[in-house]
């Protein structure tokens, strides 16, 4: 099997893991499972929701070897990535880095730096979130400080090789405070580190704003939409859908234009719900204005709303891959491009799998 056909099987159907490696639980994004090693990749996988006790794969630990089973024929060795040695570092008043932000992928130091959210337990949260899990298990603070963010960054460089940063934050009643928050964040991470920043936030009228997030140091934006099928969008996201299609799109288009093509993202969550046309056609529209569709599929976190859903059939999502990466050549969009953030780190999707497939295939 091609590596990027079964690293879409991994994702998609889940790989039940030894006790010892519980993954991580909670928190913004997809962020139920674990990072493994495979053939050189890094790929996060589902460990955690129900439906991983069906899957036909596991890791098991046999001596020194860790070794992927499909129905208990050995597949290939694989590595879990060791615990990250900045995590045993800590602030000034003695949080702990861990708390402060966690490694992604290969070389992703990722930030929730206010976790929680406005719209949390309303009728208007995102119904995969899991925003607010970490923080209640006290795997993480509310709100990390900048001084904070850069110290945890400079070890991190110094001792783990992260190459670049991923920001996000959930709502507050004021929206400026948090993008106020977000510019102090930056612009003491890029002080101390140089590292390209990568910040995730809602659209937003504020004038100049982008502006002022690029002066504040910010590579690449992150304006997500995770569907275009409207009544998809008003099932599982209200408060976007209140925000409306419209919003985001004057918004990716003023993004793009201080940032530029290919540095500015919105994820794209298959198996919401949605029909493969929407998803594509919005596929589409993203790439035409210069904006990486960062398309993924959907992943249930344990005590979140949509806990019982499942991901799309691999085959599905094999499919839209290949036609996504057909459409970021067309329009000269790809994964290396990107600055810093979830496209850059790819190890929640496979999409980067397939725009290096078509690559390689197209020069043979």
């Amino acid at each position: 099997m091609h590596l990027h056909h079964l690293c879409v099987e991994l994702q998609n159907l889940g790989v039940k893991m030894p006790a010892t490696y519980p993954g991580r639980q909670g928190g913004a994004g997809p962020a139920e499972g674990q990072v493994i090693l495979i053939r050189d990749r890094y790929l996060n996988v589902p460990t955690s929701s129900p439906y991983v006790k069906k899957s036909p794969y596991r890791i098991d630990a046999e001596g020194e070897k860790m070794l992927l089973k499909r129905d208990e024929v050995n597949v290939c060795e694989v590595s879990v990535p060791g615990r990250p040695s900045y995590y045993s570092g800590c602030t000034k008043n003695g949080i702990p880095f861990e708390k402060i932000a966690l490694l992604h992928g290969c070389d992703c130091f990722a930030s929730t730096i206010y976790q929680n959210c406005a719209y949390r337990q309303t009728d208007q949260q995102c119904k995969f979130c899991g925003i607010g899990m970490s923080l209640e298990n006290s795997k993480t603070i509310l709100k990390k400080e900048p001084e904070d963010l850069a110290a945890a960054a400079a070890h991190a460089c110094r001792t783990d090789g992260v190459k670049h940063v991923t920001l996000t934050a959930g709502r507050t009643e004021d929206e400026y405070e948090v993008l106020s928050h977000a510019m102090q964040c930056i612009a003491a991470i890029k002080k101390d580190t140089g590292l390209p920043v990568h910040m995730q936030l809602c659209p937003t009228d504020r004038p100049g704003i982008y502006e002022e997030l690029r002066r504040a140091g910010a590579d690449t934006l992150g304006i997500h939409i995770e569907t275009f099928d409207e009544q998809v969008l008003a099932s599982v996201v209200p408060a976007k859908a209140a925000i409306g299609l419209d919003r985001y799109r004057e918004n990716w288009l003023k993004a793009v234009e201080v940032f530029g093509p290919n540095q500015v993202s919105s994820f794209l969550i298959a198996g919401l719900g949605e029909t493969q046309e929407s998803l594509l056609e919005g596929a589409e529209y993203l790439c035409s204005i210069g904006v990486y569709p960062y398309v993924l599929p959907v992943r249930p976190i344990p005590g979140t709303a949509l806990e019982a859903l499942e991901p799309p059939p691999p085959e599905m999502m094999i499919d839209i891959y290949e036609q996504v990466a057909g459409m970021l050549a067309r329009h000269g969009l790809s994964y290396r491009k990107s600055k810093a953030g979830c496209v850059r780190c790819s190890s929640c999707s496979c999409l980067n799998l397939f725009e290096d497939y078509a690559n390689r295939t197209a020069k043979e």
